[in-house]
């Protein structure tokens, strides 16, 4: 079978957390439409809390989305699903646009192919990387890879339009701690019984910085797809520009 063509993007905006999303919005777009080829952008974020639908639509979400700011971490809408979790300047955010006519049916195949993908890559750092949920973990999900079956290090969702799918996440370099700061009060806040303890860190496990981490997932995408590296498009940032413009009120 003929290895597919994939565009990396690697730039990132982490003064902008909403231009950032925006930005995985604006490429999920493209690809459903047909204007652009399937992409994996992979870039260190900045601070942000990133909350799930089902944390939006709940109750407490005020109070949690106000302790996100007091402990430093904007909060925003995360694209992919799932509950809140978090980024900072110690992780590596991944969003993966993939063109499919029928996206509902490979929704499986997707949430594989990534986490398979980030095994790999972790296995070359020494890594006892392993697919699943770890019970505890913040934003569970089965397809999280964690280490040793005992500590969560990678969570991922996903988004589906007609057209196209995202799979979007993040992998904790370094610093789990201040994914256990920033969630403490908004788990509290939304009700979510979690367990701190399973929260962990790829520099929890071997002495891999977060430079390391990033070339081990780009040599295993290599390992899978004919990567050209590329930069993100005018009509994207443009795209992105729009997307990330605060609402205008009714006149």
């Amino acid at each position: 079978m003929p290895r597919r063509t994939l565009l990396l993007y690697r730039e990132g905006f982490p003064s902008r957390p909403r231009f950032d999303t925006a930005v995985s919005r604006a490429l999920l777009e493209a690809a459903a439409s047909g204007r652009a080829p399937e992409s994996f952008r992979l870039f260190v974020p900045g601070r942000v809390l990133a909350f799930g639908t089902r944390d939006v639509t709940h109750p407490g979400y005020a109070r949690a989305a106000a302790a996100a700011r007091a402990q430093g971490f904007p909060p925003l809408e995360r694209l992919a699903g799932g509950r809140a979790a978090v980024f900072h300047e110690e992780t590596l955010a991944f969003a993966w646009a993939v063109p499919d006519p029928e996206p509902r049916h490979t929704i499986h195949d997707r949430y594989r192919a990534l986490a398979a993908l980030v095994v790999e890559a972790l296995h070359t750092l020494g890594v006892d990387a392993r697919v699943g949920e770890v019970p505890g973990e913040y934003c569970p999900g089965e397809y999280s890879v964690n280490y040793g079956g005992r500590r969560k290090l990678m969570g991922v969702g996903q988004r589906l339009v007609a057209g196209a799918a995202h799979v979007g996440g993040v992998v904790v370099a370094g610093r789990p701690d201040l994914v256990n700061r920033a969630l403490a009060p908004v788990y509290t806040s939304l009700g979510f019984e979690w367990d701190p303890g399973v929260t962990g860190s790829v520099a929890d496990t071997v002495p891999a910085d977060l430079p390391a981490v990033t070339e081990s997932l780009v040599a295993a995408l290599r390992s899978r797809h004919e990567v050209v590296e590329a930069l993100l498009p005018p009509e994207i940032l443009q795209r992105a520009e729009a997307l990330a413009a605060p609402a205008r009120p009714p006149r």
